[in-house]
């Protein structure tokens, strides 16, 4: 492939963005393509290349680059209206309505511009709901860009994970390994009084995609319920993709007190949401005492794109074509991986598909997880697969990004450019992408 044009951009946009980007995980070696349009399940970057595109925006992408007609048409009719108001719309409403008529945890909704932004209010809220300031997250896992959670270590020991964090933010962070119910409970023994929510993502999704054992869960929302404290869910990647229109929460069973949303809420617009128990998110101004607000929240364009996207995804097969081209994707990565890499684990679930490179497995394959691990205790593979963050960052990273990606990217397969972050499958994608993909993943293992 020819790369001259995104090399002339990369050097162009050195000069003027903090390391030619707008997002670190864009920073790919020796340098980015750069997308010139997306045409369904593909992208064509600026040097005409054309790339099978399993990243699809990093998830908001359920239909791909084309949308449906009525979604199109919603967002269209929005913008001829007028950008945006500084007053309530009707849309705004609707969406809400829906979100609260097909999401166990929601009553209310509080819309706002971004994930971050979402797990912000969701943890303020959390602490004006209970008077207490500790937060207990997962080792590995990502709520965005914020200070209550940008912690490494472990409970007692935490400390900010990047430069620019006061060490006084870390101090009423708790993290814990995912998966250990052992460690939260000792945490909830030692800190119960004082912890005003747990924060978990479902199923680890910004760390290879570790899905949750069997019952921890639950152990979760048991300890919340006995200490008092909030559950909150982290649905911004894995809503309406996992477990469809009920989210992440309704195909595990288990409800939460608060959820955070983003991406396919919002249609491929900027947006993020808070929903939950109706007393919980009153307290949000100006029916409560908690401080939120925003220009941009509610934006109407952005309101309508997310709804019609749901609106379709509940009346056409959406979720049935997407799932199936998962499970087909897991499935043929998984016999590619018997045979030329065995130690591989190959992750993932409903529309999310990832190859996590572990370094040691079982020597006999005979009755692993079929179409991903499900953390199955019977599964010849559970002693090896990732059960948190830290099993995900102790495997071949550096192949991943170093080897890996640029031999698919060289063959026309756009994945996620490390080993941590999900691949999404659309509406748009085929069968004929995915025999293409399972081609290139034969060729470059």
């Amino acid at each position: 492939m020819n790369h001259e044009r995104s090399r002339e951009l990369y050097d162009r946009a050195l000069s003027v963005l903090p390391g030619g980007v707008n997002s670190s995980v864009r920073a790919t070696m020796p340098h980015p393509f750069f997308v010139e349009r997306g045409d369904g399940g593909h992208v064509i970057d600026a040097d005409g290349n054309r790339y099978v595109d399993w990243v699809m925006g990093y998830g908001p992408l359920l239909y791909g680059h084309d949308l449906p007609e009525p979604v199109s048409a919603a967002i269209q009719s929005h913008v001829a209206a007028g950008p945006m108001y500084g007053a309530p719309t009707e849309v705004e409403v609707e969406h809400a309505e829906f979100l609260a008529r097909h999401v166990p945890s929601v009553e209310m909704t509080r819309f706002v511009n971004s994930g971050t932004e979402a797990t912000v209010s969701a943890v303020r809220l959390a602490r004006g709901h209970t008077g207490r300031d500790k937060i207990v997250v997962m080792q590995g896992g990502y709520h965005g860009a914020q200070e209550s959670t940008l912690v490494a270590g472990e409970a007692g020991d935490a400390h900010p994970s990047t430069p620019g964090i006061p060490e006084a933010f870390a101090e009423h962070t708790l993290p814990v390994p995912f998966n250990d119910p052992e460690a939260v409970t000792e945490v909830f023994e030692e800190h119960g009084d004082d912890i005003a929510a747990v924060l978990v993502e479902p199923i680890l999704a910004n760390k290879g995609i570790v899905l949750p054992v069997d019952g921890y869960h639950e152990t979760l929302r048991d300890l919340c319920d006995d200490n008092g404290a909030l559950l909150i869910f982290d649905e911004v990647i894995t809503g309406f993709r996992v477990g469809g229109l009920g989210c992440a929460q309704g195909k595990f069973g288990v409800t939460p007190d608060v959820t955070t949303f983003g991406k396919i809420v919002g249609g491929g617009f900027p947006v993020g949401a808070i929903g939950g128990r109706a007393d919980v998110i009153e307290e949000f101004t100006p029916s409560g005492d908690v401080f939120q607000s925003g220009t941009f929240s509610g934006h109407p364009v952005t309101m309508a794109a997310g709804l019609e996207t749901l609106r379709y995804a509940a009346e056409n097969d959406v979720y049935e074509h997407v799932n199936r081209l998962g499970e087909k994707l897991r499935e043929g990565i998984s016999e590619i991986c018997a045979d030329r890499a065995p130690e591989y684990t190959v992750v993932g679930t409903d529309s999310l598909f990832k190859t996590i490179f572990t370094r040691e497995g079982p020597r006999n394959l005979e009755g692993q997880c079929s179409g991903g691990c499900r953390q199955d205790p019977d599964c010849p593979r559970y002693d090896y697969c990732p059960k948190n963050g830290a099993d995900v960052a102790n495997a071949e990273t550096d192949r991943w990004e170093r080897v890996f990606w640029q031999e698919m990217k060289e063959r026309g397969v756009f994945l996620t450019a490390n080993q941590f972050e999900s691949q999404f499958v659309s509406y748009a994608h085929t069968e004929a992408d995915v025999e293409e993909t399972l081609a290139a993943y034969e060729a470059s293992l």
